[in-house]
């Protein structure tokens, strides 16, 4: 069984949602401390031709905090016009803003679940396959931390391959996961281009960009563009 856990990103870059796919369960990793100043509320669209830094507005965010213990604020309505404003003219915007805005007004603003479900309207969106889990609900011991509480997590929900994102391999050791029978893969994103209205095309932006712009069957060859290492 092929595995993958990653912390909740709110409409990561392709190369997140190619991880998702290529795995039978997705664990996500919602039982960690926030990351203030990372990836988990924040991206990037294409506004005007050039990339823009969109963030989900929090309240009571904190590093000394876990990522399910953080709220969402109530008020997303700026987001929303700032995606409305920025792909109205995009051609699969009326497919997929109707999305978005039910994804930004999400009622449950627990930051795990609110994240949590967009992965999974997402992925139901791209057809994926994969079992969606929170960590949080797994029986484990919470006493590991780092590569030891992967590898427990791993080891529980039986799997035989865990893959990670290529920036994983500054934190995992695959000698350390062979001792547990487990294979250890990492996911490097391939080189992803298309056309975003007649402008020079702006790479590794927000899965939103590349859904405004991409039918689900070219997203989906999309999503087979990476190598295994």
């Amino acid at each position: 069984m092929k595995l993958g856990i990653m912390q909740p990103y709110f409409l990561p870059y392709i190369g997140y949602f190619q991880l998702i796919n290529v795995v039978d369960k997705y664990v996500i990793y919602d039982d960690v401390n926030y990351i203030k100043g990372g990836w988990i509320n924040r991206n990037k669209l294409l506004l005007n031709g050039k990339e823009f830094m969109f963030n989900l507005i929090l309240s009571g965010a904190s590093p000394n905090k876990l990522i399910n213990e953080v709220l969402v604020g109530y008020n997303q309505s700026k987001l929303v016009k700032t995606i409305e404003t920025a792909y109205k003219k995009a051609p699969y915007f009326d497919t997929v803003f109707p999305m978005m805005k039910i994804i930004v007004e999400y009622e449950d603003k627990n930051l795990a679940r609110f994240i949590g479900n967009s992965l999974i309207q997402i992925a139901d969106y791209l057809k994926f396959n994969t079992k969606l889990i929170y960590s949080s609900e797994l029986q484990k011991n919470s006493s590991l931390r780092a590569q030891d509480k992967v590898i427990h997590i791993c080891t529980i929900l039986q799997a035989t391959e865990y893959y990670n994102a290529i920036g994983g391999m500054e934190l995992y050791n695959k000698a350390n996961f062979e001792a547990h029978n487990i294979k250890l893969r990492f996911l490097k994103t391939q080189l992803i281009e298309y056309k975003q209205f007649d402008n020079l095309f702006v790479p590794n932006l927000s899965i939103l960009d590349v859904m405004m712009f991409n039918s689900v069957e070219e997203i989906n060859k999309m999503l087979d563009r990476y190598l295994l290492l």
